[in-house]
């Protein structure tokens, strides 16, 4: 029987775009401006600077309004630590002033903003190795304090860390975020514990300020469990009653049910790298200090929603052992049957399911966008994965919200060409949105479309 075209969102279900603060705002990294991790590269000419970005931090409302015209009612943007802190033991309250102008701005649009208060930078004067120090988890929390003293009134949604599993692998295994480090495996196992250690203290630090807050971290959906369902199941495992001396059996029984999984069936190449994963980060023996925490921490549960943030999950397509990763960002295949496997996966772990990103890549080079070899646009990507979502509550599944990654193409880590935007930005002749996408695709319009025939109730927007 063919499917009714009638549809009910959740109630409360948010669409909205996903941005952070380093890639949108400008004025990083420059004589006199805020520095962060990112600048010892910028100063030695290894990436593109990233100069003026969008310019969001003087020009925000304009962005902002952009989001509404999308009709999103959600606005997820990261307050960065560089900024509000530019050298230690030194608030800027310019910046903090700002940033409540920026969350304000978005309230009066409509919008709720989620903030993210580590997206993959921090201040230079912490080192380039922070997250390698054993002090690290106690500095990000007394930050996190600080953050939320100010900011609080005007926010109640957090993610403390930005995926930290890729902020781990691209920082000391393919080498691809600063300090640049290959392969180093040990590295990579001790900036994922002392970040998870750091989000049970921010976890803690936010609900003793905040008691209706609602606090997550996000990770980025790698097929490979120790590299993304291990880190979830770590803060949840009190939670679930399983004490810690349990704890190991526990796992590894989460780990086979993970790989059990028909979404992460895996060709030859992925079960190799699930046996390097497996022998390189025990069960037994990874992430001592998180699992401390957890264990410590006067919160039963340290995780109030799971946030995903899904691309191209299948570790192996990015990945090979001995080797760097080859494809890039625009080669990644777009994968919405996966994306429906994936939220039912993450639907056993008993919490609101949030899509804190999902996007499409194309490349543009010197003004010119080159097309995806697959032929895939973003309004088909944006189609394509909204249907994946209405399947998933068809299903009863407790999916509360979608943010596209991202508003406008912007600054991707050390470089313009990877291309994300709903909006295209013209950065040949200064900072100039386009009413397209770089693709020159109405992304805008196809995003709108569906956000307005679900709110009432059509499904036939994503057929």
């Amino acid at each position: 029987m063919p499917q009714s075209d009638d549809f009910v969102l959740p109630p409360g279900f948010r669409f909205g775009v996903a941005t952070a603060g380093f890639q949108i705002e400008g004025g990083y990294n420059g004589p006199g401006e805020p520095a962060n991790n990112w600048s010892w590269w910028e100063a030695e000419g290894r990436i593109e600077p990233s100069g003026i970005a969008l310019d969001f931090w003087n020009q925000y409302e304009r962005a902002i309004a952009k989001a509404k015209e999308l009709g999103c009612d959600a606005f997820r943007l990261s307050i960065e630590w560089a900024r509000c802190q530019p050298r230690e033991d030194t608030t800027d309250d310019a910046a903090v002033d700002r940033y409540n102008s920026i969350l304000d701005t978005i309230h009066d649009a409509g919008m709720q903003p989620l903030v993210t208060l580590h997206h993959f930078t921090h201040p230079a004067w912490l080192g380039v190795d922070f997250w390698l120090r054993p002090d690290s988890p106690e500095r990000f929390k007394a930050w996190v304090a600080a953050a939320v003293d100010k900011f609080s009134g005007r926010c109640r949604h957090w993610i403390t860390i930005n995926e930290p599993n890729v902020l781990a692998l691209q920082s000391y295994f393919t080498g691809e975020f600063p300090p640049g480090r290959r392969f180093n495996t040990a590295n990579v196992i001790r900036a994922i514990d002392n970040m998870l250690t750091a989000h049970v203290l921010a976890y803690e630090a936010i609900h003793e300020r905040q008691s209706q807050a609602v606090v997550s971290t996000n990770t980025y959906a790698f097929s490979i469990y120790e590299l993304d369902r291990l880190l979830v199941d770590l803060l949840l495992a009190r939670a679930n009653n399983v004490g810690r001396h349990d704890l190991k059996p526990w796992l590894t029984e989460r780990r086979e049910d993970f790989h059990a999984d028909a979404v992460l069936k895996p060709p030859l190449s992925e079960r190799a790298l699930r046996r390097w994963a497996a022998n390189v980060i025990t069960l037994e023996q990874a992430f001592p200090r998180a699992v401390a925490a957890v264990y410590d921490s006067p919160c039963r549960q340290t995780l109030d929603v799971v946030p995903i943030d899904f691309y191209d999950p299948v570790v192996s397509n990015r990945a090979k052992l001995g080797r760097l990763p080859e494809p890039k960002l625009w080669d990644d295949p777009p994968s919405p049957d996966g994306l429906r496997r994936w939220l039912s996966s993450n639907a056993e772990l008993g919490l609101d399911l949030h899509i804190a990103e999902n996007g499409l890549c194309n490349e543009v080079v010197r003004g010119r966008a080159n097309p995806r070899k697959d032929g895939w646009t973003r309004p088909r990507y944006l189609k394509a994965n909204l249907s994946a979502v209405v399947d998933a509550i068809d299903a009863g599944l407790p999916v509360c919200s979608y943010y596209h990654w991202t508003l406008a193409d912007n600054y991707e880590w050390g470089s313009y060409a990877p291309r994300f935007g709903i909006f295209g930005m013209d950065r040949e002749r200064g900072v100039r949105w386009s009413d397209k996408d770089s693709m020159g695709d109405d992304a805008a319009a196809a995003y709108r479309r569906i956000i307005e025939a679900l709110r009432a109730g059509d499904r036939s927007a994503v057929r």
